[in-house]
């Protein structure tokens, strides 16, 4: 059984992946309508990953005698300047989630929930995959510059990043 603080935490982790899904789809969108096909592919993905992520921790909080809320989440940013920004805010954004993810096993060590900090340890190897390859996509920007043919690869390379289980 799950106690009220770690099911308050661990809802609040739930409206966070649901945001991070949500912020992912409007990076998409704007790289679809800015012709990044493969970019707009990639955070299609990226945001099925983090609703993904959102439902396994509804389903643990349920699992486990608590109550997982579905609460209203904030509007993510929608228009962007460069790919590159998009990127810099996805690195800063996964960086937040593993702060928090953190935070989460923390609240779990001092409350003895060794269930529920077992169950973390799938998200803590997660963050570090997330934020590996946001730190190597948006190097891989930074090499190119602003060179169109650059960009213009880097958009058809990027499907390499789309884990198999999430291509379309």
């Amino acid at each position: 059984m799950l106690s009220k603080a770690i099911e308050t935490a661990l809802n609040n982790q739930v409206r966070l992946e649901a945001e991070s899904s949500q912020i992912y789809l409007a990076m998409a969108s704007w790289a679809e309508i800015k012709g990044f096909e493969g970019v707009a592919n990639f955070m299609y993905a990226q945001s099925d990953e983090e609703r993904e992520h959102s439902l396994k921790l509804v389903k643990y909080i349920n699992e486990r005698g608590g109550h997982a809320i579905v609460s209203e989440l904030k509007g993510p940013q929608t228009d962007y300047k460069s790919l590159k920004e998009i990127f810099e805010t996805q690195l800063k954004h996964e960086i937040f989630v593993s702060e928090s993810i953190n935070e989460l096993v923390r609240i779990t060590l001092e409350a003895k929930d060794y269930a529920t900090h077992n169950f973390l340890q799938w998200y803590v190897a997660e963050q570090i995959e997330e934020e590996s390859t946001a730190r190597t996509i948006l190097d891989k920007l930074n090499l190119i510059g602003n060179d169109k043919g650059g960009l213009y690869l880097f958009d058809n390379d990027i499907v390499r990043f789309i884990a198999p289980d999430t291509a379309k």
